[in-house]
């Protein structure tokens, strides 16, 4: 895939990554979910790069 999307699914992860501390060190379940659901999302989008990239070669 192209670089812009790459870099856009890795900072969707590290965006829920700190979303998730942060809601783990305020005590609020709603920012923790909120934070693994980026994070999930991120990685699962990269996955899917990574597979198509894989296909094309």
């Amino acid at each position: 895939m192209s670089i812009g999307q790459t870099i856009k699914h890795k900072t969707q992860a590290f965006k829920g990554r700190i979303t998730e501390r942060i809601g783990r060190t305020a005590r609020n379940r709603r920012l923790e979910r909120q934070g693994r659901t980026d994070q999930i999302s991120g990685n699962l989008k990269q996955s899917g790069d990574k597979a198509k990239d894989a296909f094309r070669r």
